[in-house]
Formats: C-alpha cells, sequence, structure tokens
C-alpha cells in the first residue's frame, strides 16, 4: 500500500481533514506572482490537483483570472463549487483529463508529484496540448530522483521525483522554456519548484 494509485481514495477519504489542515496563509504569493508575470488580464488557468481552492486558486480568481480546476476528489471540488460558484471545477484523475481547452497558465502545485514516474513523464505532452502559445507552468518536484513516502491521516502518502536534468529535457522536448527552478525553496516552505513558459 502507498502508491500513487492510492491517492484519488486517500484524498476522497480526507478531504475534509485535508481542507481543514490545509494552511491558508499566502506564503506561496511571490512565485504565484511570477507565475502569472505577463499572462493576459482575465486569463484562463488551469489548476491541476486544486484541492479545496484555497489559498492558491482564491488568490488567482482575486487577481481577476479564470480558473478551471481538476480534483480527483469529489468532496473537495464541492468545497470549490460552493466557494467559487462561477469558476470551472471538475472531478477528474490528471492521468486521464476530460477533452479541455487551452490555457494562459498551467499550476499543478504539490499534486504532480504524487504521480509515479511513468505517470509523470507521460503528463509533459498534455502540459504541451494544455498550453497556448507563452503559457505559463508551474509545478512542484522533489529535489533529485526518487520516491519519498510522506504520511496523511496515518496512511502512507507517495511522492516521486524525475531527476532535474530529465525535467529539463521533457519541458524542453514539449516545447517549454524554463524560467525559474528554486530546489527546496527556504521561503516558499522547502518546495522544489519548476517555472517554465510554452515557446511559440
Amino acid at each position: 500500500m502507498g502508491d500513487a494509485d492510492d491517492i484519488p481514495s486517500l484524498y476522497t477519504r480526507h478531504a475534509d481533514a485535508f481542507d481543514r489542515l490545509r494552511g491558508k496563509t499566502l506564503f506561496e504569493r511571490l512565485w504565484l506572482d511570477r507565475f502569472v508575470e505577463g499572462l493576459p488580464k482575465g486569463g484562463a488557468i488551469l489548476d491541476l490537483g486544486c484541492g479545496s481552492g484555497e489559498p492558491l486558486a482564491a488568490a488567482l480568481i482575486a487577481d481577476g483570472f479564470k480558473l478551471t480546476g481538476i480534483d480527483v476528489s469529489p468532496r473537495l471540488i464541492e468545497l470549490c463549487r460552493e466557494r467559487f460558484p462561477d469558476h470551472d471545477w471538475q472531478v477528474a484523475d490528471m492521468r486521464a483529463l476530460p477533452p479541455l481547452g487551452r490555457y494562459a497558465g498551467i499550476l499543478a502545485w504539490h499534486s504532480f508529484f504524487h504521480l509515479d514516474f511513468e505517470a509523470q513523464r507521460r503528463m509533459f505532452p498534455d502540459f504541451s496540448a494544455l498550453a497556448a502559445p507563452g503559457a505559463s507552468l508551474m509545478f512542484t518536484s522533489g529535489p533529485s530522483h526518487g520516491v519519498a513516502m510522506g504520511t496523511f491521516e496515518g496512511e502512507p502518502l507517495h511522492h516521486a521525483s524525475l531527476a532535474p536534468e530529465e525535467y529539463r529535457a521533457l519541458l524542453a522536448e514539449n516545447g517549454f522554456s524554463v524560467i525559474r527552478h528554486q530546489v527546496e525553496d527556504p521561503d516558499c516552505g522547502g518546495a522544489t519548484i519548476w517555472l517554465a513558459r510554452k515557446v511559440g
């Protein structure tokens, strides 16, 4: 137990606990500002693994962006719909996305890294297909190749990361240029962050 395939049921069972425990203080603000820099006013943003919509989607909505949020947990999507009814919230697994449009920004914050190695590799063509020219893509990963097991509500919680060199290669192969890469940012909860832009 505790592999990537357990993530959907874990977040479904513990959705309310996740919402309660998820910090609402926006220490990610600097990275969000970098993410939206240069994006069209009111542009469409895809939030993959949006959780309950707070604080990241809430901040982007407050900044005037139009959100489409995807999460595997029906309860978390229900909370998003209650809080932000004018935006588009869908229950789906990012490994098997429904038909979607193209976006000015794609965010996969503390969600993409729950996928196993092969599923992560397969996501990069999807990122490319979903990204409008000049779109921003921001996701978090681990600092190096490997699997790291955490816990949530007493259950094992799977995280995986490719090597930085592989992420760079996958981004380049799929039409993205790396803008910033920060390993274990001490000012952002120790997150390892990738920010890239779709070229052409």
